[in-house]
C-alpha cells in the first residue's frame, strides 16, 4: 500500500492544482489552515477569501458566488460547518439549488472523533443527519485519502451543493488506486471473507469494520466489508444484488445510533428492496460524553470500539 497522508492534504492539492487550469474555481476559507491552503492563498490571491471564524457568512459568500457561475469550495471543521450554519445550508443551498444551477462543494475536516482531545463541541456525530434531511445535497464520506482523491473529479464536475465528510486524521490506505467501480458505485467490497454476514460502514469506521472481520475470522465466523463512500447517490441495484443473500447485516458508523444516519440508510435500502435480512444498526450511543482517552478507548465507551463491535456480533449470532 502507498503510503497515508492526511484526506484534507490530498484534497486541497487537487484544488490547488486545478485551479491553474480552471479559472472559475474559487475557494473560502473559515480560518482554517493547513500549509497546502498556504499555497492557494499565495497563487491565487483573487480567488481565495478568509471569512474569518464565521461559518454563517462563509455559505452566504458561497453562494454568492456560486450564482456567478464559480465552482466553489467552502472549508471549514466539520461540525461548525453543518451545524452553526444550518439555516444557510438549508435555504442559500439546498432550497436555491432547486431553482439556480450551483456547484458548491463543503469540505468538513474532523469527522466522528476525528478532534478527540476537544471534546463534544469539536467532534462531530450529528453531520450524516443534518445533511441527509437536505434535498439536493450529495454526501461523501471517504476512509482514506486514495479514495477522498478519488470523489474529487465528481465534486468540480457535478452540479448542486455536496458534503466532503473527511477524517482529521492520517489514516491508513486501503486501496493504491479509486477503481472506477467505486466512483461509479459509490461502494466497494473491501473484505470478502465469505457469506455469513457483512458489515456496511463509512470513514473511519470502515478501518474498525476491518478489524472486527479480522477477530471474527478467528473464531470461524467469515463475515464481509463494504465501503460506502457516496452516502447519497450510491448505486442501490448492486448494492442489494451483494446483501440480498447475506443473513445478517450490520451498519458501523461513528454517529449517532437510530438518529437518521448510516443505519437509516441502510435499512431505507433494504425495506425499498423489500428484503428480509437480519439487520442491526451499530453507532454511537445518542448522549454527549466528555470523557478523555484515544479515540480506541472513545470508541469502546460508547459502543463502536473493534472489542465491543466484536462481542455484540458474536452475541447476535449466538456464539
Amino acid at each position: 500500500m502507498i503510503k497515508p497522508i492526511a484526506m484534507r492534504d490530498v484534497f486541497l492539492r487537487k484544488i490547488h492544482s486545478s485551479m491553474e487550469q480552471d479559472s472559475s474555481i474559487f475557494f473560502i476559507s473559515a480560518d482554517f489552515g493547513s500549509p497546502v491552503l498556504d499555497d492557494i492563498r499565495a497563487d491565487y490571491p483573487d480567488r481565495f477569501v478568509n471569512v474569518g471564524i464565521a461559518e454563517q457568512n462563509l455559505i452566504n459568500v458561497t453562494a454568492g458566488l456560486a450564482l456567478e457561475g464559480f465552482k466553489v469550495f467552502a472549508y471549514a471543521i466539520a461540525p461548525f460547518i453543518t451545524m452553526r450554519c444550518f439555516e444557510q445550508l438549508r435555504v442559500n443551498l439546498a432550497l436555491l439549488s432547486e431553482v439556480r444551477e450551483i456547484n458548491v462543494n463543503l469540505i468538513g475536516v474532523g469527522a466522528g472523533y476525528s478532534y478527540v482531545v476537544s471534546g463534544p463541541t469539536h467532534q462531530c456525530y450529528e453531520d450524516i443527519t443534518l445533511i441527509r434531511s437536505l434535498p439536493n445535497f450529495k454526501i461523501f464520506s471517504p476512509s482514506d485519502h486514495v479514495s477522498t482523491e478519488g470523489v474529487f473529479a465528481q465534486c468540480i464536475n457535478d452540479k448542486g451543493p455536496k458534503y466532503l465528510r473527511l477524517d482529521a486524521q492520517v489514516l491508513p490506505t486501503l486501496r493504491d488506486s479509486a477503481s472506477k467501480s467505486l466512483i461509479d458505485n459509490g461502494f466497494e467490497l473491501l473484505q470478502d471473507y465469505g457469506s455469513d454476514g457483512i458489515i456496511v460502514a463509512t470513514g473511519y469506521m470502515v478501518h474498525t469494520a476491518l478489524k472486527v472481520v479480522s477477530d471474527l475470522r478467528e473464531k470461524g465466523i467469515f463475515f464481509s466489508v463494504i465501503d460506502l463512500i457516496n452516502l447519497t447517490d450510491f448505486s442501490f441495484d448492486k448494492l442489494n444484488s451483494i446483501l440480498k443473500d447475506i443473513p445478517f447485516i450490520f451498519s458501523l458508523e461513528e454517529g449517532f445510533q437510530g438518529r437518521g444516519g448510516l443505519d437509516s440508510i441502510l435499512r431505507n435500502c433494504l425495506s425499498d428492496a423489500e428484503l428480509n435480512n437480519k439487520f442491526y444498526g451499530i453507532g454511537v450511543k445518542p448522549e454527549y460524553s466528555f470523557d478523555l482517552g484515544t479515540r480506541q478507548e472513545l470508541h469502546e465507551k460508547v459502543g463502536i470500539g473493534e472489542r465491543i463491535v466484536t462481542n455484540r456480533i458474536l452475541s447476535i449470532l449466538g456464539q
